[in-house]
């Protein structure tokens, strides 16, 4: 099932409950980090890493670029989509992610349970923050351990250092980036 950032709630909450799955994954997508035992973050996956995403126990994709970036997969939803996993794309624009960006990833987020879910995006950059916030604001995670899985990959600056900063202050999460 593939769903744009529009009426995703109702289309998630349509699916059958997840499975479970493991094995090896011969192509793993770049800066891939296991941020909690059901969400992995990642740069963008090739189209061979992302037609193993079902034997890998993948149940759902959030993708958090344009599909019109350079290094897009063209038929990403299709891969995706053709395993019987849910495709979501949330198209944060890099230099200005927005506060809506976040309650929409959310949202999509909790319509999707207990899901595993690869959440990514070119670098892992918008990735690692998004999830970041949602673990910390939505999930009550405890931000020094959240916040572990981002410094993998990168320290947060500009829009993003401030995307954060103002959610977490609007949430009442307490935590300092250093």
């Amino acid at each position: 099932m593939t769903v744009l950032a529009g009426g995703i709630a109702a289309a998630l909450l349509a699916l059958a409950a997840p499975g479970t799955s493991a094995g090896s994954w011969p192509d793993p997508p770049p800066n891939l980090v296991q941020a909690t035992p059901r969400i992995f973050t990642s740069g963008q996956p090739s189209a061979t890493s992302l037609r193993g995403l079902k034997a890998q126990g993948f149940e759902a994709v959030v993708y958090l670029a344009p599909p019109t970036v350079s290094d897009a997969v063209r038929d990403e939803a299709k891969i995706v989509g053709g395993q019987g996993l849910v495709f979501v794309n949330i198209p944060i624009v890099f230099e200005y992610p927005t506060e809506k960006d976040f309650e929409t990833f959310a949202a999509v987020m909790k319509a999707l349970g207990e899901r595993k879910v690869l959440v990514h995006c070119q670098v892992n950059l918008r990735a690692s923050s998004i999830v970041f916030l949602y673990r910390t604001i939505a999930g009550r995670e405890n931000p020094d351990e959240a916040w572990k899985a981002v410094e993998k990959i990168w320290m947060p600056r500009g829009p993003w250092r401030r995307l954060i900063e103002e959610q977490l202050k609007k949430h009442g999460v307490a935590f300092e980036i250093l």
